[in-house]
């Protein structure tokens, strides 16, 4: 089996039931990695798929690449024209769904169809990336949104951070599953042993990808920054890729290198020229981007904020995780990376093929596999 292939992790296949499977996928806003997952379930001759899901408004500082959606069939509906509307109830009616899948619980127009009649026999799966954080307002979550809850026959978490908030809301063990989310891992895998075969080696440079927000916590990392440089012998660059309000906290910063918002074709060349990756998030529930990035072969340091780390960063073996908010924290974590770095430059690509392999359970491939096996695991719901 060639190296980097994820073969292994894939389920065997099932035999193909005798009728197909009508899925319902009620979604946010549609996303490159999800596209990939539903595209994948779409290929599956025992499954009829259609996904209802968001897009930015002309307003919106996001441009909407309609291809992502191709090979799904779909009905997309604007931001500003969800609320209120009757599409989402009018389609999931000519859809006729045997399985039903909901983002959370903050839609109402999705929520509704779990009193809808004519969706009586339908089994509801709710998809969740919200994690556990000891409120108030989670505790009493399970008695606001009980009526929702009791109609939902599975959940799917990203992790171990929204699998505990998930039984707070009172959901038992056996109605949840861990991977809500799923990435394009076969454009991404090949980045590693590709990156570690460059004729100047294993790149020396940091990258950042995501918005430029108060949430990803860009003044942290521009400050973290400045620090790490004091730090070490010869620091490596930052490429920041993303747009966003504080933009202009890169600007005429030492070492750093702003190339904007990159369109995801012209991404893996971006990721070629980096050799780790860096996360500052004050917030960030589940961020695929650290996953994308171990899928392409990067170590990784971030924030304890970084959810998805929880799963995919383990600490000295393939990055680091660091304390929250805490520029010194960071930027020690980022010396350390480059001083390993120092000592044994192979140690970089060891910690690239660590991170790949850990990204590897969240392919489309094995997503496809997960969601499938619960869905057909429901079976009919019993009249």
């Amino acid at each position: 089996m060639p190296e980097g292939s994820d073969r292994s992790t894939i389920a065997p296949a099932q035999p193909a039931p005798t009728s197909r499977l009508r899925v319902l996928i009620c979604w946010a806003h549609i996303s490159g990695y999800m596209a990939a997952c539903w595209r994948r379930m779409a290929q599956d001759p025992s499954i009829d798929l259609h996904v209802i899901a968001l897009t930015p408004g002309k307003s919106a500082n996001v441009a909407f690449n309609a291809s992502v959606t191709e090979g799904i069939s779909t009905t997309l509906i604007p931001d500003a024209e969800l609320p209120g509307s009757s599409v989402v109830r009018e389609r999931a009616l000519a859809h006729a769904p045997d399985v039903v899948v909901i983002c959370g619980w903050h839609m109402p127009e999705y929520v509704g169809l779990t009193r809808e009649p004519a969706l009586a026999g339908a089994r509801f799966i709710m998809g969740m990336d919200t994690p556990y954080r000891a409120t108030m307002r989670q505790r009493f979550g399970r008695f606001k949104h009980r009526a929702y809850f009791d109609r939902i026959d599975h959940v799917f978490c990203t992790g171990e951070r929204s699998w505990q908030l998930a039984r707070v809301l009172g959901f038992s063990e056996d109605k949840i599953s861990r991977g809500v989310y799923g990435i394009d891992y076969g454009r991404f895998e090949p980045l590693c042993e590709r990156r570690a075969a460059q004729p100047g080696g294993w790149p020396r440079r940091w990258i950042f990808i995501g918005r430029y927000s108060e949430e990803k916590a860009v003044d942290v990392l521009v400050d973290a920054y400045a620090r790490y440089r004091s730090m070490v012998r010869e620091p490596w660059p930052l490429t920041a890729m993303g747009t966003g309000p504080l933009a202009s906290l890169f600007k005429g910063r030492e070492g750093i290198e702003d190339i904007g918002f990159v369109q995801p074709a012209d991404q893996p060349a971006q990721l070629l020229r980096a050799g780790a990756f860096v996360l500052a998030s004050r917030f960030d529930p589940w961020p695929l981007v650290v996953v994308e990035s171990c899928a392409a072969g990067l170590p990784v340091v971030c924030t304890n904020a970084c959810g998805s780390a929880v799963e995919l960063v383990r600490p000295y073996f393939n990055g680091r995780m660091v304390a929250t908010e805490n520029p010194e924290a960071l930027a020690r974590g980022m010396a350390w990376l480059t001083h390993v770095a120092e000592k044994d430059p192979g140690t970089l690509v060891e910690m690239g093929r660590r991170s790949r392999t850990s990204a590897a359970g969240y392919s489309a491939e094995v997503w496809h596999a997960r969601w499938t096996s619960v869905m057909r695991e429901l079976g009919p719901r019993p009249k």
